[in-house]
């Protein structure tokens, strides 16, 4: 008799979220009559740290799926930014588009889904799934959003590539303003107004805010370049509890810091780390954490164990009394931890570990979602 197949748990589930090679989405794309046709190379940006002045144009950076939207009669085509097609996995935006009052049309923007409050990077992530039946299902129970910032060919079927971003903007804008207000289709907020461009780096955090794009207002579409555009990434930071760290590979230094955050009962979880640390300060570090070791460590969700990649002196990891906090810089939070690695900054003696809570990183409650705040308040 055989056994019942195990079902994954959510931690096994947000693990094997989107753990497939590029190559393996790749499939054909429908036949379209338009001039320019997928796989298209969309326009591309270069990071820098600072945002740029002169005569650029502003946009919000989104933490979504950069897609290209194809619309021939009755034919939609959806194209991600690496060239592989989109539209199985988002069956409710296709449907979508094929709503849309127009037959023909491509459109550059970011797909993203909202849930508790926050734009989840992870939900995208789960429709990235063989079976249709799951992406079905979690199209209905986490529909998403399609929010464009340029248009490529007008619903005559003119390619707009050569025109000057400034006026593809205005086309973009009379064009939705024809289209009606839609939910699930929508304009991304632009300005010409740096200050308002920095504003957005602290005030529209809470809300899935990821940075800002900045792209020449007198160039034309650069396909496949990074001539015209720029990234200026938002780094969040928060105060963590260390409450434990792992050792390094070799010696007996210390290799990271395992970090934590109160939830609302008083249990310190684990939600990342920080490894960011010279060779002669890692001495010096265990020098500091000794006092510590023995301690409560994590009161909630631990740190795993030795993995199948991890040495058995890196897989262990000593327990601390929960006593000191840091202030790491991190670039998302998602799933109850840190996507990434974080950069150690500081240490916090004036906080309280108490204090360190997930509040830091979660979105503040608001009657409206994040998608409604941001394109209100940008």
């Amino acid at each position: 008799m055989c056994a019942a197949k195990k079902k994954p748990s959510d931690a096994e589930a947000e693990l094997e979220a989107g753990a497939i090679a590029a190559e393996e989405l790749a499939a054909q794309f429908p036949e379209l009559d338009l001039p320019i046709r997928p796989p298209f190379p969309p326009m591309e940006a270069k990071s820098v740290e600072e945002i740029p002045t002169g005569n650029w144009v502003y946009e919000p950076k989104w933490d979504g799926f950069r897609c290209l939207a194809f619309r021939d009669g009755d034919t939609v085509a959806m194209q991600s930014k690496a060239g592989q097609p989109l539209a199985r996995y988002f069956p409710e935006m296709v449907e979508a588009l094929l709503k849309l009052p127009v037959q023909k049309f491509v459109l550059d923007g970011e797909i993203v889904i909202e849930r508790d409050g926050h734009l989840s990077f992870d939900d995208l992530l789960m429709r990235i799934h063989p079976a249709e039946s799951r992406i079905r299902k979690l199209s209905r129970e986490t529909p998403s959003t399609y929010l464009v910032f340029d248009y490529l060919v007008a619903q005559d079927g003119q390619s707009l590539l050569e025109v000057p971003l400034a006026r593809r903007r205005v086309l973009l804008e009379e064009f939705f303003r024809k289209l009606g207000k839609r939910s699930s289709i929508r304009v991304s907020p632009s300005t010409g107004n740096r200050e308002k461009a920095v504003a957005w780096m602290t005030e529209l955090a809470a809300a899935g805010f990821d940075g800002v794009i900045a792209k020449l207002a007198d160039a034309p579409y650069a396909s496949g370049d990074r001539t015209a555009m720029r990234k200026i990434k938002r780094m969040r930071t928060a105060d963590c509890v260390v409450g434990g760290f792992r050792y390094a590979t070799k010696g007996d230094q210390v290799g990271s810091l395992l970090l934590g955050l109160y939830d609302d009962d008083g249990l310190l979880h684990h939600v990342g780390f920080s490894s960011s640390f010279r060779a002669d300060q890692r001495d010096k570090l265990k020098q500091l954490l000794k006092p510590y070791m023995g301690g409560s460590g994590f009161t909630g969700r631990a740190p795993g164990g030795p993995s199948r990649w991890s040495t058995e002196r890196s897989g262990e990891w000593e327990r601390l009394d929960p006593k000191l906090v840091c202030e790491v810089q991190y670039d998302h939070f998602s799933g109850g931890r840190f996507r990434h690695g974080t950069k150690f900054l500081h240490w916090r003696p004036e906080k309280l570990p108490e204090q360190c809570t997930f509040e830091q990183v979660h979105p503040a409650k608001s009657d409206q979602g994040p998608l409604d705040y941001l394109l209100r308040t940008a």
